[in-house]
């Protein structure tokens, strides 16, 4: 099977060597947003513009009831009729009311409205607004303020959750949204002080029939009936810097797990409290993302950034530290034990949903220890969100892959930005928060020209701690290089050496991030970063950073390190992550002890992006808290819609984004349900191979009740099985779309008299035009009115199973190989073979690398590239990307060659385009300098000539059984032994089996 992964050119030859992953959770911030404006409130009326609204119904909602005037309401599906003259004569009607109203208190009316609200503007005094507000027919007076669009650098905003018309208006405000859920967060602990978390004292009266949820201390417990009817009961346990008396009636319950990480990070290397007091900010930063408190305005170092919310700003919080923060990288983290030992203890106490925004840089099995903890959670009705992890745009990244969990993908909200001004007039906008007005114009310095006499240039250009010398640096905007080590410290770094500003450039293709940092900076992508570096290291080179511009960026995009799939572990049959929420420059409250003394700040990473589906699950289990998480996930994913590519274009990449964007104000009407429960888990585990000593038959992990369909590797047709609850009745009628492959859903109608009704139904997939090994998506979608229910399908379809390259020796040979085809007849096209002229080339210890461009014509089947090192003792590697143009990057195309005698790629399946070979040396040969190699392309084609010899298969057009292994036999004769000759196997739908001569 042919692999493919993406990169960027400047990584072509780090990507030969290590599968690049960015760190997690990552500071990273925004700007400020102007407070509300002053409206008037009760008992304080003030004289201004009004908007009053009068009592009769408005032309579009009118269904009679005025003297000789039918009703004007349009008929269901039909559009309101204004030229009608019914509406002509109650718009009169109504005109003529605004009027004498107006005319009540000697006001004069500014502009009417009639048609889908009755009233009118006026300026009013306030003795005036007084007497309206009690005039008979008068529903209301309404202040006539200044409203601003949503911003949506905010993310409970770009949600939808905030204002009149937001989610949490719907649930009953904010005081509502989420009350009566408990909220777990497996973290690094909680800084109880934070604003965020500020709400009454625990007492000992029990909850009354008005505040049935309000929780109370009993004893060394703090208890709080739910929701659900059942009943959470926690502690606050005392430790260091931590006392009994920091919960309060929102934090109602914080545990610390840390045997094992105690026991093993000894007191002299922990940079942490003994205690659930929160050592590095991340937990504190989740838990305020999930279920903070609503409205908390927020100013750091001066800059107002206006308001913060949790996602469910009703709901309780409940802490269980098991990761800690110890003085090296290395000794941070959460071990195992811990991390089991609070998923227990949580499930035990109560609460209704768990965030655990953490996870590994490789895939953990679906039958570790702590997911296995998660299922059990699951299991006992919890909803567990977890990360996707921070390890993309690589493939096969993504962590926390079992089913029973919901595993996010982080992306975008609209970007906080600000200007670089060169002293050449070039512009260049980037992510900024920290520049408030102009600053400049002002000399503009490369760090690794400011540098101290001490310091490397490798470690100034990154602006490492220490590496400046202040007596070049003071008064100057410095250029540092993104990379090793925290943003943020860098313009620390800049700061203490005197540089009054900094220009944070990405050496590669990556995201910017608005951080809080000690001076204004500006943070650029490529091309603008390395034009800007470049600019620097000439003379007299100066800039200014200026607020404002825009780059233009569509959103929500995934970001680029959100980890990607398919799933190795699932075999692709499960697709994961499951679904995107904002993850990228999310202001919420932090450990201002272990952040400049900061108390909010902005981080990024899909440790940011999971609390907002937390918060979403605690919003919809308070209103119906019965629900299963599986059900409340698939209500989540079935009414996400698609991100953005950056063009603006959808995107199609389910690897990236699972069902896609969550939303919220559509997850409340799913119409449907794909649920699920421990025995269908335990049935998937048995289909992965895992014993689980229940006895449970083993089933396909496609055929695994989810809302998502997918199928790792698919040999001619297969068939999956579904089954949904219906939560809104009616009839339910299926429409799915795969490109390349016929898919029949049977039944495609579904009737559903009743709420709670189930059905199931198949879907059958077979491969048709589509290419054999190549991934194709796609959506399955149950329509009922308006209703949507949409499930993404992604499935790698094959026509047969064949090794990609055999081989045998040169002049003449055979050699026979096993097929197993998925369909009842398989053509055979035997082409070559064929053997591509030399071109000659070196690499040296000096030149380490040796690119070729070359085009692949229309046409073209596979190829096969092979480097011939003049001298055996070489260690040469050889890697082939292919180039989409389009401003999009190459990505590396097959496996890379190791081989160090004579490296090869083969590619059984190529398209059209422009392709790079890269040829490297691997280093180690101090006795070698010089490394002279052959290069050799061999295409295979429809028009491809043999270069010399014969070469046919046998049988040809052999008889065949869908899943029945075949041998065939490949034979050829007079093929010269000078150079690598290589012949091909045709077979349906451009797979192909590669043969090496020689």
């Amino acid at each position: 099977m042919t692999s493919t992964s993406r990169i960027r050119p400047a990584a072509l030859v780090a990507a030969a060597a290590v599968a690049l992953a960015l760190s997690s959770a990552v500071p990273s911030q925004a700007a400020p947003a102007a407070g509300p404006e002053p409206v008037p409130v009760a008992g304080h009326l003030v004289a201004g513009r009004y908007i009053v609204t009068l009592a009769d119904r408005p032309i579009a909602a009118y269904r009679g009831g005025v003297d000789g005037i039918p009703g004007t309401a349009p008929a269901p599906g039909a559009k309101v009729d204004l030229a009608d003259p019914d509406a002509v004569r109650y718009r009169a009607h109504l005109t003529g009311a605004q009027r004498a109203a107006a005319a009540s208190v000697g006001a004069r009316i500014k502009s009417r409205y009639s048609v889908v609200t009755n009233g009118f503007t006026a300026d009013l005094s306030a003795t005036q607004v007084a007497e309206l507000s009690k005039a008979p027919g008068v529903l209301s007076v309404a202040p006539d303020t200044l409203n601003k669009v949503s911003d949506d650098r905010n993310s409970q905003d770009f949600l939808g959750l905030t204002g009149r018309h937001g989610l949490w208006s719907a649930l009953g405000g904010t005081k509502e949204a989420g009350r009566g859920v408990v909220v777990g967060d497996i973290d690094t602990g909680i800084w109880p002080e934070s604003r965020s978390f500020a709400a009454a004292p625990l007492g000992t009266a029990r909850p009354t029939s008005k505040d049935p949820y309000r929780p109370y201390r009993k004893g060394d417990k703090v208890v709080m009936r739910k929701a659900d009817g059942g009943t959470f009961t926690g502690t606050c346990q005392a430790g260091e810097e931590f006392t009994v008396g920091a919960c309060n009636s929102k934090l109602i319950s914080a545990r610390w797990f840390g045997d094992a990480w105690l026991a093993q990070v000894p007191a002299e290397r922990r940079a942490d409290y003994v205690s659930a007091r929160d050592g590095e900010g991340h937990g504190t930063h989740t838990a305020s993302t999930a279920a903070g408190d609503s409205g908390v305005d927020v100013t750091v170092d001066g800059r107002h950034l206006g308001e913060v919310s949790g996602v469910a700003p009703a709901a309780a919080i409940a802490v269980y530290k098991a990761f800690w923060t110890g003085k090296a990288a290395g000794d941070s983290g959460g071990m195992t034990s811990d991390i089991v030992a609070a998923v227990d203890q949580a499930v035990a106490d109560g609460v209704d949903v768990l965030n655990y925004s953490a996870g590994s840089v490789i895939e953990t099995a679906p039958d570790s220890p702590v997911q296995a903890a998660f299922r059990t959670a699951a299991a006992a009705g919890v909803f567990v969100a977890t990360a996707a992890g921070n390890s993309g745009p690589e493939v096969s990244s993504a962590d926390n892959v079992a089913p029973w969990t919901t595993t996010v993908a982080a992306s975008t909200l609209a970007p906080y930005e600000a200007t670089v001004r060169l002293g050449n007039g070039d512009t260049y906008v980037g992510g900024s928060t920290t520049v408030d007005s102009p600053l400049g114009p002002k000399p503009l310095v490369l760090a690794e020209k400011v540098r101290n006499a001490a310091a490397s240039a490798g470690d100034a250009a990154l602006c490492q701690d220490g590496t400046l010398d202040p007596v070049k640096a003071a008064g100057a905007i410095v250029v540092c290089d993104r990379g090793v080590n925290p943003r943020v410290d860098k313009s620390h770094e800049v700061q203490r050496a005197g540089g009054v500003g900094m220009v944070l450039v990405n050496v590669s293709d990556l995201d910017t991030d608005g951080d809080l940092h000690a001076v204004p900076t500006v943070h650029l992508n490529t091309p603008g970063a390395t034009d800007v570096r470049a600019y620097a290291a000439t003379a007299g080179a100066e800039a200014s950073l200026l607020p404002g511009g825009t780059t233009g960026q569509p959103y929500p995009q995934i970001a680029p390190f959100s980890s990607r799939g398919p799933s190795t572990v699932n075999n692709g049959d499960l697709l994961k992550p499951d679904i995107a929420a904002p993850g990228v420059g999310i202001l919420a409250a932090v450990a201002p002890a272990s952040n400049f003394g900061h108390d909010y700040d902005f981080m990024t990473g899909t440790s940011m992006a999971t609390p907002h589906i937390a918060g979403l699950a605690a919003l919809y289990l308070a209103e119906h808290p019965s629900w299963s998480p599986m059900a409340v996930k698939s209500a989540m994913m079935t009414t996400a819609v698609d991100t953005k590519t950056a063009t603006g274009a959808k995107n199609t990449d389910l690897f990236a984004q699972g069902a896609g964007e969550v939303r919220p104000a559509g997850m409340f009407a799913p119409g449907l349900v794909y649920d699920s429960t421990e025995k269908d888990w335990l049935g998937y585990l048995e289909g992965l191979g895992v014993d689980t000593g229940s006895g449970v038959k083993a089933v396909d992990p496609s055929d695994l009740n989810y809302p998502s369909i997918a199928i790792g590797r698919m040999v001619g047709s297969q068939t999956v099985t579904r089954t949904v609850t219906a939560v809104t009745p009616g009839t339910y009628r299926a429409s799915i779309s795969v490109p390349g492959v016929k898919a029949t859903v049977h039944p495609s109608v579904l009737h559903f008299s009743r709420a709670g009704q189930k059905a199931r139904f198949t879907v059958s997939f077979e491969l048709t035009t589509g290419r054999s090994g190549e991934t194709v998506t796609g959506d399955l979608t149950w329509r009922h009115g308006r209703t949507g229910v949409r499930s993404p399908v992604v499935l790698t379809p094959w026509s047969l199973i064949a090794p990609d390259q055999v081989s045998g020796p040169a002049g003449s040979g055979s050699v026979s190989f096993q097929v197993t085809p998925g369909t009842t007849s398989l053509a055979l096209t035997p082409r070559g073979p064929v053997a591509g002229t030399p071109v000659r080339n070196a690499v040296s210890n000096d030149k380490p690398e040796q690119d070729f461009a070359f085009t692949v014509p229309e046409g073209t089947q596979a190829g096969q590239f092979f480097v011939t090192p003049d001298n055996p003792e070489a260690r040469l590697t050889l890697l082939i990307a292919y180039d989409p143009g389009d401003g999009q990057d190459p990505y590396i195309v097959g496996d890379l060659a190791l081989d160090q005698t004579r490296p090869v790629v083969s590619l059984p399946s190529m398209k059209a385009g422009k392709y790079l070979a890269l040829v490297m040396t691997l280093g180690g040969q101090p006795e070698l300098t010089d490394f002279p190699f052959s290069f050799q392309a061999n295409l295979i084609g429809p028009d491809s000539t043999p270069t010399q010899g014969t070469f046919t298969v046998t049988p040809r057009n052999p008889a065949t059984k869908p899943g029945v292994p075949l041998t065939l036999t490949a034979s050829w004769s007079g093929v010269p032994s000078g150079r690598p000759a290589t012949a091909y196997i045709g077979y349906p739908n451009a797979a192909g089996t590669l043969v090496t001569i020689g």
